[in-house]
């Protein structure tokens, strides 16, 4: 039998002593970019898709006015008379967005805010008018809260003393839900942040046979500088800040009891106001929430996105699309968003192929 043979003492011409192969760090086993090699493969896995019907237009219709009047601090938006806020709404429709919620800005104001529960008044007018033009179509919603109604520009009516009085806000909101409800909302957003509000309304609208009208809370809103733009957008008279009844923006866990709370009271859904500042807070309301979560893309928000795409310091379909994906990967069910209408148009339409990641 012949000798094994000797094991060669140098390595064979041109190899390398240290071949790849033999290094876990210079070969990883682990290659998450095979997972994004091509377009193909990056939408076979990809976790979060938007769509159309995931997004919500928020609308305002004015009263007093005979055409459509621009948004200075909110470019592109309008404040719209009643057929354009129809022409605005059916376009939006056929987009496939989800729903719309409808704000109203009156001529006239005063302490209690008699404009939000007269039928005639200009937020009812239009809800029976979308109501009347779509059906059931899609989701018709209504803001219900006083701010915009008020003379002082707070959410509810004041004491004696100038504060605002939780329990007598209630009353108002449970004659506010019900006009709204008999103009034809299909879902109430209640917006003011006072104790007990979800409870109050439910019981109105239950008692008077309004079952299936559901509500949208807004649960954890924030006193948040974000918020500047829609105060021209409904021409705020806000004396004074809401920083009594609206969430301290340092407070996450705080979220998380009203979440408990309004669940416990009847809400239907709930919400996070505003959005990208709170992705934080989204996560954690969407990961303990039995019903489904919304996030509201704020006029600020708006505001910033295209004030950096008209200088040109970002690509403006990309970064919409990109903030409104940030929204559904933290959780949320469905997205109020003031690009609601025009995104929904470019995903009905098909996205390019340098949007693709966001179809």
């Amino acid at each position: 039998m012949s000798p094994d043979p000797t094991p060669p003492t140098s390595a064979p011409t041109g190899a390398t002593s240290t071949a790849l192969g033999a290094n876990p760090l210079l070969s990883p086993i682990d290659r998450p970019r095979r997972l994004r090699a091509t377009g193909a493969v990056r939408a076979l896995v990809r976790e979060h898709t938007l769509r159309s019907r995931d997004l919500i237009l928020p609308m305002f219709v004015r009263e007093g006015i005979e055409t459509a009047q621009p948004i200075a601090s909110m470019p592109g938006v309008l404040q719209h008379t009643e057929d354009s806020l129809v022409a605005a709404a059916r376009e939006a429709v056929e987009r496939g967005v989800g729903g719309l919620m409808l704000f109203g800005v009156p001529e006239a104001k005063d302490a209690v805010g008699s404009g939000a529960t007269d039928p005639a008044g200009v937020l009812n007018r239009g809800l029976a008018r979308l109501r009347e033009e779509l059906g059931d179509a899609t989701v018709i919603m209504a803001d219900t809260c006083l701010d915009e109604f008020t003379d002082h520009g707070h959410c509810g009516v004041l004491d004696a003393r100038g504060a605002v009085d939780n329990d007598a806000t209630l009353e108002r909101y449970r004659e506010m839900a019900l006009a709204q409800a008999r103009a034809g909302a299909h879902m109430l957003g209640p917006s003011g942040m006072m104790d007990g509000q979800i409870a109050a309304i439910r019981d109105a609208l239950d008692a008077e046979g309004f079952t299936d009208v559901s509500l949208f809370a807004y649960t954890a809103k924030y006193a948040s500088a974000f918020f500047g733009p829609f105060r021209d957008a409904v021409g705020s008279s806000l004396q004074g800040d809401r920083r009594t009844y609206q969430q301290d923006p340092a407070n996450g866990r705080e979220a998380l009891r009203e979440l408990e709370l309004d669940v416990a009271e009847g809400a239907d859904l709930v919400m996070v106001k505003p959005g990208l500042p709170y992705l934080d807070v989204l996560r954690d309301v969407a990961q303990a929430s039995p019903v489904p979560v919304g996030a509201y893309q704020v006029s600020g928000e708006y505001a910033m996105i295209e004030a950096a795409a008209a200088n040109g310091w970002v690509d403006r379909e990309r970064t919409v699309l990109e903030s409104l994906l940030a929204f559904r990967r933290a959780g949320a069910t469905c997205v109020l968003t003031y690009h609601a209408s025009e995104a929904a148009g470019w995903l009905q339409g098909g996205l390019p192929e340098h949007l693709a990641e966001f179809a």
